[in-house]
């Protein structure tokens, strides 16, 4: 294929064009909005009581987001009510989820942010699907725990 554009009126190749590989896709870092998105379910688990909430940095290792947030309820209540906190903060924050998975069984809790995916488990199914054991190799972010009588580090 040629340029003819040139003013001397030579026919000129253009450029070739480059392939992008799935990975040349892929975000390198997090989004600064993607980690605040994530430490904001974060603390809305801790505003509910949820216990081991951690996150996970999963940028370039998937591409279906760049950070999992995963955090146990102590039975199918406690578990509805940090999935419905958390959805119910990120929404006032302009955030909607474009999936729940799981209510109202609540064992295993997922709310899909797009860039952040919320889990929230009950103890034995945390156990069980072993999400902390699958991404040990990848990057925790710190959770500090700001809610009304959380331990602040």
């Amino acid at each position: 294929m040629t340029d003819s554009s040139d003013n001397s009126g030579e026919q000129r190749p253009l450029p070739k064009p480059t392939r992008a590989t799935p990975l040349d896709m892929l975000r390198p870092t997090p989004t600064a909005e993607s980690q605040r998105i994530a430490l904001l379910a974060a603390q809305a688990g801790l505003n509910k009581k949820a216990g081991a909430v951690d996150i996970i940095d999963v940028t370039g290792k998937v591409d279906y987001a760049d950070f999992l947030v995963l955090m146990t309820g102590q039975n199918s209540r406690h578990a509805a009510a940090i999935a419905n906190e958390v959805d119910g903060v990120l929404a006032k924050n302009g955030i909607n989820a474009v999936s729940v998975e799981g209510l109202p069984a609540a064992n295993w809790v997922l709310l899909d942010f797009v860039d952040v995916v919320v889990h929230v488990f009950q103890e034995d199914d945390r156990v069980l699907y072993d999400l902390d054991g699958l991404w040990l190799d990848a990057r925790r972010v710190p959770v500090e725990d700001s809610s009304p009588g959380g331990s602040s580090d």
